[in-house]
This record gives structure tokens, sequence and C-alpha cells, in this order.
């Protein structure tokens, strides 16, 4: 039993990291956008968040956690929002193409946050920002100390809580609200919503911004949270933003969906520490690789069930990843 709990425990946190580099750029692409940029923006935000973080908590006397988590966000947001637009700029202005622009974005993403994360560190292995990693990890008291129970819904950072909340409000925002519905429209046939009066240059360009913005988050809680307020130049947060643009696939572009998707590749990106010990057998390194590639195969397999069902509310946007020319409406 406790290691089902600590399977879970562990799952979650993770699917939350992929959880907002999903819903980001389901944002992104409903607006006709494919940035596959997604692994740079959540390192810019990663990056940005913990920098300020250990900024404030080595320049202040006594640093206040609530403040440390303001700062920390309001740096994410920004610095991640401003990969947005540069993408935004060259794809949409310049009229760049999407692929090229977006793995350029990766690159340059974790570049500058390494190039500037070696001023951090400083010689030394890691920094860390321990004041912002409590204040994000607090757990919700007394819920927390239920149990199994508390254990596995009550013992998560409050941005944990915030990623499925946000994923209902999108729900409602892109099915209830005109501007979803806008947005909607700009992505499927963007001369049309153009003729209609829609301003697709606006809803292109603030789409991919907070798209990337809500991206930038996941890469701010798996430094603050996930990582222990630890901040080092490895490639995990690159791997997880890849993993986050095939869940929006997975999802097949729906914010709800996002949620359980999430947390079922948390389950089986961990299956291979936690399955050995539930059934009592001996895994090797070789058959660990294999079992870290399932939630990859899993999303091969729904984006060929989905591309064989053809189901118009399974399909991404039709404009997806194309130019839009208002001359050649």
């Amino acid at each position: 039993m406790s290691s089902l709990i600590a399977w879970i425990m562990r799952a979650i946190p993770f699917g939350t990291i992929i959880m907002y580099g999903a819903m980001g750029e389901t944002i992104t692409e409903k607006s006709g956008n494919l940035n596959l940029g997604v692994p740079g923006i959540m390192y810019l935000g990663g990056f940005a968040g913990f920098a300020s973080a250990y900024w404030y908590e080595n320049t202040v006397a006594n640093p206040i956690p609530l403040l440390s988590i303001l700062i920390a966000l309001i740096c994410a947001l920004v610095a991640s929002a401003l990969g947005g637009l540069l993408y935004a700029f060259l794809t949409i202005t310049l009229r760049a193409n999407q692929n090229v622009t977006g793995l350029a974005l990766t690159t340059f993403g974790m570049g500058v946050a390494n190039f500037f994360g070696v001023f951090i560190l400083d010689g030394a292995t890691y920094s860390a920002a321990p004041i912002a990693n409590k204040a994000f990890a607090a757990k919700i008291p007394v819920l927390s100390q239920m149990g199994a129970l508390g254990q596995t819904v009550f013992s998560y950072g409050f941005l944990a809580y915030a990623a499925i909340l946000l994923a209902i409000l999108l729900h409602w925002f892109f099915n209830r609200t005109r501007a979803g519905l806008n947005l909607r429209a700009v992505g499927e046939n963007p001369a049309t919503a153009d003729a209609a009066g829609i301003n697709v240059t606006r809803y292109k360009y603030l789409a991919t911004c907070i798209g990337a913005a809500i991206c930038g988050v996941g890469g701010l809680y798996y430094v603050l949270d996930y990582n222990q307020g630890i901040w080092a130049t490895t490639g995990q947060i690159e791997a997880l933003g890849w993993l986050a643009l095939a869940l929006v696939i997975f999802t097949t572009w729906k914010p709800l969906n996002a949620i359980w998707g999430a947390y079922l590749f948390g389950i089986l990106y961990w299956l291979y520490q936690f399955l050995p010990s539930l059934l009592g057998i001996t895994v090797s390194s070789a058959m660990t690789d294999l079992v870290q590639m399932v939630p990859y195969v899993v999303t091969i397999l729904v984006l060929i069930a989905v591309s064989m069902r053809r189901k118009k509310e399974d399909q991404p946007p039709a404009h997806l990843g194309l130019a839009y020319f208002r001359e050649e409406r």
C-alpha cells in the first residue's frame, strides 16, 4: 500500500508539470500556431522564477515567503511570455516557418537559461532557493494529515490544484465565451474569421503569448516545487517539454482531458520504479529504459486511433501550423 501511495505522490506532481505545458500549448494551437518551442519556454519560465526567488532570498535580510512566491511567479510569466512574443513576431509578422522557429526557440531558451545559470551556480554543482521551495511546496494544513487520503489528494503545492482549476476554466473559455469561440474560429479558418470582423493577428499574438506564459509556469513548478527549489543545468525540463507537446495530441486538444491525461503520463513514467516493488520482481536497466518509453508509445497509438476515426472534434485546428496571408483571402 505504501508503494502505491508513493507512486501516486510522484505521478501527480510530474503530471502537473506537463499539464501546464500542454494547456499553454493548447491555447496556442487553438489559434492555429504550432509552437514547438515549449521546452525552451519552460526553461525560460523555470529559470526566471528560480533566479528571481534566489536573488530575493540572498539580498533581503528576512525574506517573506508570500513575496517570494509573487516575485517568482511574475518573473516566470513575463520571461516565458516574452519567449512567446518572440515566436509570435517571427511566425505571425515575419511569417517564418513555424516548425523551424519553434525548434530554434527550444535551443534558444535552453541556451539562455543555462548560460545565465552559470553565473548563479558560480562553480557549485547546484544552487537552491529553500524559502521559495518551502512556500511553493506547502501542503494543505490538516487535510494533508488525513492518512492515505490526505497523502494522495491534499499533499501538494498550490500550483498542482491551480492547474486543475485552470483546465476547467479553459474548457469553459473555449466553449462558452465569445472570445474562446473567436479563437477557435481563427485556428480553423482565419480567412473566414477575418471576413467576420475578427482581428486574426491580435488573437494569434494573445494566444501565443498567454499560452507561453502558462507553459512557463510548468517550468517554474518543476524547479521550485518538484525539484525542491534546486537549479541544475540538466536536460530534464527539455524532456518534460516534449512530453507536454505529446500530451496535447493525447488529449485531442481538450483542456479537461489534460487533467487525467497528465496524471496517466505521470503514472506510466514512474512505472519503472514502483511496479517492480508492487509485483516483487527485478527490472534490468534496459527494461527500465523501455518502460520509460510507454507514455510516448501510448501517444503514438492515440494519434493513430484519432487519425483512423477522423472525428472532427478530435482533430487539430484545420489551419494549425500554416501562416495566414490576408491578401490571399
